[in-house]
């Protein structure tokens, strides 16, 4: 059971390092949180600070995800009689969470995507590329990058019924299934901090972003 409980810490300490703070102030002088739409994300950097930024903060955001899920299978293998799936799962949870609610950064953060997008990749390689990909052609079709990541993340439930190989923690006998629901609650929790961008995409008046800036 220990090893349940420090994961969660571990993983939601990585995620509550919020990068695009972090790198706003040292590159621009203010607080992205206090620009634009005061998301700490990759998308309003892009908006406030620049291409520059925007591209660190996202790979930064990136490889939280990641590093937490690396950490998770090291943990798993030392622990012997642990439940790796369960660590991956837990880690993965608990990173998304500390990026949405960092407690470094007064738990006002990110949307979790690109954290997200690391743990899926890590998660399922294929499912990770599938999603991806997804995303960024309704992204380029639409220019929301809301509409991209919300669509991406009900996809992923969908997949992990379908899809039942390439997971980088699988028990024999085991199928795709056995991460439904760690699927759901990434999707749920990716919806919940969009729920205002949702809202502007049933009324017609979500932001669209521009390639050209």
């Amino acid at each position: 059971m220990i090893e349940y409980i420090i994961m969660a810490i571990i993983a939601y300490s990585i995620g509550s390092i919020n990068f695009s703070v972090i790198i706003s102030k040292k590159m621009a002088g203010f607080d992205v949180r206090q620009k634009g739409s005061g998301c700490a994300g990759s998308t309003n950097m892009l908006r406030t600070v620049g291409k520059k930024a925007a591209a660190i903060t996202l790979a930064c955001d990136i490889l939280k995800g990641v590093v937490t899920i690396i950490i998770s299978i090291m943990i798993g293998a030392i622990v012997k009689n642990s439940n790796k799936e369960l660590l991956l799962q837990i880690a993965g949870i608990a990173v998304v969470i500390g990026h949405t609610f960092p407690i470094f950064f007064g738990l006002k953060g990110g949307k979790g995507v690109a954290t997200s997008l690391g743990i899926i990749l890590m998660s399922n390689w294929k499912i990770g590329l599938i999603c991806l990909v997804f995303a960024l052609v309704l992204i380029l079709l639409t220019k929301m990058v809301s509409l991209g990541s919300c669509a991406a993340a009900i996809l992923f439930p969908v997949l992990t019924l379908f899809i039942n190989d390439s997971y980088t923690i699988l028990t024999q006998g085991k199928n795709g299934s056995t991460y439904f629901i760690y699927s759901v609650i990434l999707a749920i929790i990716v919806l919940y901090n969009h729920r205002s961008n949702i809202q502007r995409l049933l009324n017609g008046t979500e932001n669209k972003i521009s390639f050209k800036k």
